[in-house]
């Protein structure tokens, strides 16, 4: 079975969007659309019309390459806005073992007991701790015996405001959002690896205006931060320090940009203003300018690792992602100011169909908001619709007393005396009929009151 999506990472430079078909878990990506940023600021929409205009355009680019019509989209929320708390559920198991049903009610528990404000709107609940009777760190609970069953989650929320504003603006460009992921939580998961989870990571998506940072330890991000900086700021600098126009700034920082090595070489730049004349510019002045920059930024994510109590968790060190971190030299400028931590530069999960243009790690969150859809989600963490997300497709709340783990002996043992029986021309009671044999009763029994009565039997 396959199912069409569209994903969108709204940010504040670039708008893009990605339409893919998910197949069995594996997404093949069919067509995409990139839009200049309108009407977004530091992650917040400042102007719905021109905001809606950029994205709309952006949604059409990729209808026209995949040749299909979307209606609705995963969308990236700004952590600009989003605030996280943590919280604790715990439950009672009447029947001892525990099922989805049980897992949702410890989630829903954790979520009603948090304290979160009027003005704000859950976007994730994200369990990170389980414990079992007084067993803790369990990575997975369902189907254990148990009597009692606990939870600490990690909830991220956004002001109701931004969301309705983010809800305004992709729908006045003719999509409805059917899901909403924060943009760190989905570079996060487009860039580690099993190992990195395992051990613990820290994500830090530098983008054009504004720089996230997650950690992710245990089964889940468990700390997420924000801070106004970009890759554009630099540009701003740039232009200020070296009086010339902004397009000619970006043009000098992409070419130019060097962390490690300083040059006495001097360029010639036009000034801001004055079309004649031309200024004679070192590019040591070009470095120092963007060395500060960068690195002011950042020690305050640095600051902010420091703030988030989780600094020994992180085995596997920092990813950093986003556009501004094709400046050379900027992982080593990281590693000297995260000693002791392992830093790489992290690209998006190569998938099938992605292009050559999408492998870069400016688009890390749109693809992790595809891999989002795929399954790539946190196990059994409640979305932005209240839904407990998980992957225990097949197995049913309601089976009572039935044993998901038979042998294959135990089923072929309770399997023989209902053959015999069937041979003999009975029916047998229906204390005999197994789970296995449930889907015979319909040709057994034609009548649907029958056929229901028979199930219900078995069942209670």
């Amino acid at each position: 079975m396959s199912d069409t999506i569209l994903a969108i990472d709204i940010g504040s430079t670039k708008i893009c969007a990605i339409i893919a078909e998910i197949k069995e878990g594996k997404v093949q990506i069919q067509g995409h659309g990139i839009a200049k940023s309108q009407g977004i600021k530091k992650g917040a929409i400042t102007n719905i019309e021109l905001a809606s205009k950029a994205i709309k355009k952006a949604i059409n680019d990729a209808k026209r390459i995949a040749g299909s019509n979307m209606t609705s989209a995963t969308v990236s929320i700004s952590n600009a806005y989003a605030k996280s708390l943590n919280s604790t559920g715990v439950v009672n198991i009447p029947h001892k073992d525990i099922s989805i049903k049980e897992i949702n009610r410890v989630m829903q528990t954790a979520l009603y007991n948090a304290n979160v404000p009027n003005e704000y709107e859950v976007v994730h609940v994200l369990p990170y701790n389980f414990r079992v009777d007084d067993q803790d760190f369990i990575e997975d609970p369902f189907g254990m015996n148990a009597s009692r069953m606990e939870v600490d989650v990690n909830i991220i929320m956004t002001q109701k405001s931004n969301l309705l504003n983010l809800k305004k603006a992709v729908r006045s460009a003719g999509v409805e959002i059917d899901g909403i992921v924060l943009s760190g939580y989905a570079s996060a998961i487009a860039t580690m690896d099993e190992d990195e989870k395992e051990l613990g990571v820290a994500v830090i998506d530098l983008g054009g205006q504004t720089s996230n940072l997650v950690i992710h330890t245990g089964n889940s991000i468990r700390y997420n931060d924000f801070l106004g900086v970009g890759s554009n700021h630099i540009t701003n600098d740039l232009s200020m320090a070296l009086h010339t126009p902004l397009q000619i700034a970006e043009n000098v920082k992409i070419r130019h940009g060097n962390l490690i090595e300083t040059s006495n070489e001097i360029i010639e730049l036009p000034i801001i203003g004055d079309e004649e004349n031309r200024n004679n510019v070192s590019l040591e002045i070009v470095h120092s300018v963007i060395f500060a920059r960068v690195e002011e930024a950042l020690m305050i994510l640095a600051k902010s690792l420091e703030k988030s109590a989780l600094k020994e968790q992180i085995g596997a060190g920092i990813i950093l992602t986003g556009g501004m971190t094709k400046l050379k030299g900027i992982r080593e400028l990281a590693q000297s100011i995260f000693p002791a931590m392992p830093v790489r530069i992290g690209k998006p999960s190569d998938i099938d169909g992605l292009f050559d243009e999408l492998k870069d790690p400016a688009y890390s969150t749109v693809i992790g908001l595809l891999l989002y859809k795929a399954g790539e989600h946190t196990q059994y963490e409640i979305n932005f619709q209240q839904e407990l997300l998980h992957s225990k497709i097949g197995y049913e709340d309601n089976l009572g007393d039935i044993k998901l783990g038979n042998t294959v002996k135990e089923v072929a043992e309770s399997r023989e005396p209902n053959l015999e029986k069937k041979q003999k021309g009975t029916s047998g009671d229906s204390e005999s009929i197994i789970f296995d044999d449930l889907p015979d009763i319909g040709s057994e029994n034609s009548n649907p009151l029958k056929k229901l009565a028979n199930w219900a039997r078995q069942l209670f």
